[in-house]
């Protein structure tokens, strides 16, 4: 009889070793195989004693009838050191997706609570807007805002010319990227302010749109552009007389609209020939109202950082901050002068004498030559009287000392022949403060306005 055993570790770097064996059987046995040749007795014919005393002895750390597992000590800590690291490091990697994952979800909720943050403020207040546009329908009526149609600058963004899908109707679409609390500010005053207005000499809103990011106001559009570009653009003939006076009388009009017939009062605060848009019918209307502020009737003005055009600004603001309706009346005695003029308020280019508009018109009024003011390029084509009204009206307008200037009802009563004219100083009187007392930085602004007969440009700005 054969016996026989087999075992596989089945790929594994494992070793066992057998160290004793057993089986039983119940005495039947096949037929003995047959030799054909006489050979010597197989050492299986030894008997079961002697097979055992053959057998090595079992070590004293083996179990009889197991089998024990002989390992490598470093082939199994390197095989757990490497699975902790894996477990590990993919881990750390789901940690890290996972915090990513919480710190985007915080950005989206924090940009969520500010848009509402600065949504809520206009659009309960925008409720006598027509509408609120989509930002789909002002870029296909701007062709994606293209350059082409840009049709303007301000300080916080571009106008453009669009065209209202489906009705052909032309808007002007005052864009800005609100990327600052500056810019926010402005436009989020221009859509509480203006949308509550009507009157026919002040730029209608059509609606608005709060999206990407961006504030987008629509307005009427303006066939004959701004009165700057109609005083001074290069294209198209001199801005005739007849016009002039009418655009003057509607911003009078639309001021104290502003002043006296609000339910609270508005000041402006940054009227300039620039915020001057023209009909077609060559009509004024007042716009851009970013700087503008509401506040209650009769009540004393609060101090705040003088904001504007040089050359338009009123002294006792740049001196206190403090905006009134009388620093309105200021600004638009500038206006008056330009477009009786044909000259911005301050021009550096010209005469050290002659470099601020209202000293030089001052000047000439002084020597009873008043009317050599008048724009030239009108070849005197106009009418003396209204020029000469509007002069002084100019000038009253423009008195340093705030008490001394007209209502703006007085002066459209003026314009339109309702009242008389008031006395004009020969001298332009002194400022009712003292230069002197002023701050350096303020001082040099005042400077650079005329007040101490230096030159600076038009456009400068606080």
């Amino acid at each position: 009889m054969y016996v026989g055993f087999s075992a596989s570790t089945d790929g594994s770097q494992d070793l066992h070793t057998l160290y004793t064996w057993s089986f039983s059987t119940d005495g039947a046995g096949g037929p003995a195989p047959l030799l054909t040749s006489p050979s010597p007795a197989p050492a299986f014919t030894s008997s079961p004693s002697e097979m055992d005393a053959q057998q090595p002895s079992p070590s004293p750390s083996t179990h009889f009838g197991g089998v024990r597992r002989l390992s490598h000590c470093k082939s199994i800590f390197c095989l757990k050191f490497a699975a902790f690291l894996g477990i590990s490091i993919s881990s750390a990697i789901v940690l890290a997706f996972f915090i990513l994952g919480i710190m985007a979800c915080t950005y989206k909720l924090w940009k969520a609570m500010k848009n509402q943050e600065t949504i809520p403020p206009y659009s309960d207040t925008l409720v006598t807007a027509p509408r609120k546009f989509t930002y789909k329908e002002l870029s296909l009526a701007t062709k994606g805002f293209s350059m082409s149609r840009v049709i303007g600058h301000g300080a916080f963004g571009s106008v453009y010319k669009g065209i209202l899908p489906g009705n052909d109707v032309a808007v002007a679409v005052k864009r800005s990227v609100t990327s600052t609390k500056e810019s926010r500010s402005e436009f989020l005053s221009e859509l509480s302010i203006i949308g509550r207005l009507r009157h026919r000499n002040l730029v209608q809103l059509l609606g608005w749109c709060h999206d990407k990011d961006e504030i987008l106001l629509v307005y009427d559009y303006m066939e004959n552009g701004s009165l700057d570009k109609a005083l001074f653009g290069n294209t198209g003939p001199v801005l005739p007389w007849i016009h002039r006076y009418k655009i003057l009388a509607g911003v009078a009009a639309a001021l104290a609209y502003l002043h006296e017939e609000c339910e609270q009062q508005v000041l402006h605060r940054d009227v300039k020939a620039s915020n001057i848009m023209l009909d077609a019918g060559f009509n004024a209307r007042l716009g851009d109202f970013g700087l503008a502020k509401m506040t209650d009737h009769n009540k004393s003005p609060d101090a705040t950082l003088a904001a504007g055009t040089m050359g338009y600004l009123a002294p006792e603001y740049i001196h206190s901050g403090k905006a009134s309706e009388k620093t309105d009346v200021f600004s638009y005695g500038a206006v008056v002068l330009e477009v009786a003029c044909g000259r911005r308020p301050l021009e550096r280019d010209l005469p050290l004498k002659e470099n601020v508009l209202v000293d030089w018109v001052w000047g000439l009024y002084r020597h009873g030559k008043l009317l050599e003011a008048a724009d030239k390029r009108l070849n005197g084509d106009f009418e003396e009287e209204e020029m000469e009204r509007l002069l002084r009206v100019g000038l009253l307008c423009s008195h340093p000392d705030p008490a001394c200037r007209p209502s703006i009802r007085q002066v459209l009563q003026i314009l339109t022949g309702e009242a008389m004219m008031p006395h004009v100083p020969l001298f332009k009187p002194t400022p009712s403060f003292a230069i002197s007392s002023l701050p350096v930085s303020l001082q040099d602004i005042i400077s650079e306005a005329g007040y101490s007969a230096r030159s600076s440009s038009p456009s400068d700005s606080i």
